[in-house]
Parts: structure tokens; C-alpha cells; sequence
């Protein structure tokens, strides 16, 4: 008897320690806000509405030198995502990354951008819901001197009141659930993916 009791208090404190975890996720996903700013470089996770639009805008206000979309479809041309237009400013600074499919692959890849143009700054730009794993990861492939300022986006299937609503819980604990293995993951294997160079 002793042992079931001692079993459910270790429960529920388990349940107790995710559920305030999970608040304080959720309470960082929704405080983030975008901040008025030029840094080196602004990069878009495309694969989300209003992503590519978000980072175009942004480029043609010149918040930044470079453009990197990253994770675009192997079928779609510069042309479709960036058109040029007559007393605005060129895409000449805009490129396209087309082999990463996953948001690991997105900070490898852009990587490669960064590093090349020896860029110190970056807007990072995705939907409001998935910014906090996709800023911990980046932070983690990049070299820690670069500094990295997160624009997220928001998005439909995310509501402000999402404990009354199922679609937004679900996205946000799924969410939580993979920040977190990731988490563990990065203390397992501190700058495994750090490159050699900046660190």
C-alpha cells in the first residue's frame, strides 16, 4: 500500500512540475514581440502562412542587408516569393535555401548563409507557436556570438484563449513536447553542432 501511495505523490508531482512548465511555455510563446530593428540578416522558416510575406516586407523597409529563406520547396523560383518592384529595392540580397525540411535542417542550412556573409545579427522570423524551438535550436547551431532577435507570426490555428480551445492546446503542447526533447538533446550534446569557427 505503502508503495502505490508513494507511487501517486511522485505523480502527481510529475504532473504538477509539466503543467507548470507547460504554463511557462506557453506564457513565453505569447510574450514575445517584435521589435523595431536592423540587424545583419533576416531569416524565414517558410512552411507557414504569412511567413515569407512577414520577411519580405521586412527586407524592402531595409530591417536588413540579406534575406534567407530557408526551407523552400525545390520547385519554387525567387520570382514567385520575391518580386521585384519599380522604386523599390532590388532582390539581390535575397536568397533562397531549398534542401532542409525540418527546423534542425533550417538552422543547419541557414548556417551556411551566415557564416558566408559573416553576418553578427539576425531577425529570425516563424509562426509565434513554434519560435521558442526554433530559437533554441538556432542558438545552439550558430556561434554564440551571433545575436539572434525572434519576429514571429501570427497564425490562425493559434487563439489567444487556447486553454478554450482544443486546435490551440494541441499546438502548443506539442509544441512544449518537442522544445523540451530538444532541450535534453542540447544538454546531452552541448556544441555538438556548433561550427568550429566563432564559438
Amino acid at each position: 500500500m505503502s508503495f502505490v501511495k508513494g507511487f501517486l505523490i511522485l505523480l502527481l508531482i510529475l504532473l504538477t512540475a509539466v503543467t507548470l512548465l507547460f504554463i511557462d511555455f506557453t506564457y513565453g510563446t505569447y510574450s514575445v514581440r517584435q521589435r523595431e530593428l536592423r540587424t545583419d540578416a533576416i531569416v524565414v522558416l517558410t512552411g507557414g502562412r504569412g511567413r515569407v510575406e512577414e520577411g519580405v516586407k521586412l527586407y524592402r523597409k531595409d530591417h536588413a542587408r540579406w534575406l534567407f529563406l530557408v526551407g523552400v520547396d525545390p520547385s519554387v523560383r525567387k520570382t514567385d516569393l520575391y518580386r521585384e518592384r519599380i522604386g523599390e529595392r532590388r532582390g539581390e540580397g535575397v536568397f533562397l535555401e531549398k534542401v532542409s525540411r525540418n527546423t534542425l535542417e533550417n538552422a543547419l542550412q541557414a548556417r551556411g548563409f551566415i557564416l558566408d556573409k559573416k553576418v553578427a545579427s539576425i531577425q529570425l522570423i516563424t509562426s509565434r507557436y513554434h519560435m521558442k524551438r526554433a530559437v533554441l535550436i538556432f542558438q545552439n547551431v550558430l556561434p554564440k556570438n551571433i545575436a539572434i532577435y525572434p519576429c514571429p507570426v501570427d497564425s490562425k490555428n493559434l487563439k489567444e484563449e487556447w486553454w478554450s480551445h482544443g486546435g490551440s492546446f494541441r499546438l502548443l503542447f506539442s509544441e512544449f513536447y518537442k522544445y523540451t526533447l530538444f532541450r535534453v538533446f542540447f544538454l546531452v550534446a552541448p556544441g555538438e553542432l556548433r561550427p568550429l569557427t566563432g564559438m
